[in-house]
């Protein structure tokens, strides 16, 4: 096999994109990562197995010509790298945008020089906004309620814009509520099901923004894996098509809390605060397209995550991130077999 990497993993040390990283070298694919560590640990990658497949650059997606050392020879960029977190983003908005919007522009015009062939983004659900309609499908009219929405929005239509003016591969994969290993409970712009495990490991009540009933469609990590993969190895040519990633189903706060209890054997504290501005009330997507563009399935149910992340974070806090990566995806996730009229 090649030693030239034929994958790129921007934000690769951050919590999907690890994942990503793991089963990709896991299928005995070489694979570069680009990461400025903002958000990302390189301990993330530290116990995967095939540490000799992995390339790792330090650098920001803003910088074209960290981006061009890290795209050089690519042939699909799997674009994870961003500063998430819709808190984060009504706090800090010129940051989110720049890193947000910015970042991706450069990725993408750094990949049309370099000729990469396919730009797989990650998108996300927060651009459908409080619109009563359910589930989320992909032809309603965004309605994004944050700054961070506004930046995913803001990259959808420019990966739209490259495949029409450049005729670069790009397609927007929309996350619903990704959670799993590599999702780590830090600070206060920690994701919802990393915050809720943390707090019922460290026996402290979990906080809840509202009353609990507002519902999301929670998405293991292993099934937003698949859908990139896929994704990247589909025959079709993509041309900015945008396609949700879920799980299908709707799931309440509260019901998340009562399978979390379960997990850990332990009733649970609940402290509610006030709704935060920006938030959704309900979620749910509509995976259909997902099925008929990539032939996605959801492998995981959300119920069956929740064991494996809470052994995640239970390992993160005795031994440290190094030993909880070695739970990673990669033993779970196949890399589906690439079309040859995908090579280049």
């Amino acid at each position: 096999m090649s030693t030239q990497p034929r994958y790129l993993v921007t934000g690769g040390a951050g919590f999907i994109g690890s994942n990503i990283v793991a089963a990709l070298t896991a299928a005995g694919e070489r694979v570069r990562v680009l990461d400025n560590l903002s958000t990302g640990r390189w301990e993330h990658l530290d116990g995967i197995p095939q540490q000799s497949h992995i390339e790792r650059i330090e650098g920001d997606i803003r910088d074209a010509d960290a981006v061009a050392r890290a795209s050089r020879g690519v042939e699909v960029v799997f674009h994870e790298a961003a500063l998430g977190s819709v808190p984060r983003s009504v706090e800090r908005p010129i940051e989110s945008d720049s890193v947000n919007t910015n970042g991706t522009v450069t990725v993408l015009d750094v990949a049309r020089h370099q000729g990469v062939r396919r730009v797989v983004f990650a998108a996300s659900s927060s651009a459908y906004g409080e619109t009563p309609e359910l589930p989320k499908h992909e032809g309603m009219t965004p309605m994004p309620l944050s700054p961070y929405a506004v930046t995913k929005l803001a990259c959808e239509h420019y990966l739209k814009v490259f495949a029409g003016i450049y005729g670069l591969e790009t397609v927007n994969l929309r996350y619903f509520n990704v959670f799993g290993p590599n999702q780590t409970p830090d600070g206060a712009y920690a994701a919802a099901i990393p915050r809720f495990v943390e707090a019922a490991l460290s026996e402290r009540a979990i906080p809840i923004y509202g009353d609990g009933e507002q519902t999301r469609d929670f998405c293991y990590v292993d099934n937003a894996v698949l859908a990139n993969l896929l994704a990247a190895t589909a025959p079709r040519r993509f041309a900015g098509e945008i396609i949700n990633v879920a799980g299908g189903r709707r799931i309440a706060l509260n019901a998340l809390v009562r399978e979390i209890s379960r997990v850990v054997h332990r009733e649970l504290a609940v402290d509610h605060l006030a709704q935060r501005p920006g938030d959704i009330r309900h979620s749910l997507a509509d995976i259909s397209r997902a099925k008929e563009l990539l032939g996605y399935e959801p492998r995981v149910r959300w119920e069956d995550g929740i064991q494996p992340t809470v052994a995640y974070l239970s390992t993160l806090r005795t031994q440290g991130p190094a030993a909880a990566s070695t739970q990673l995806t990669s033993a779970r996730v196949e890399l589906p077999k690439t079309p040859t009229s995908a090579a280049t």
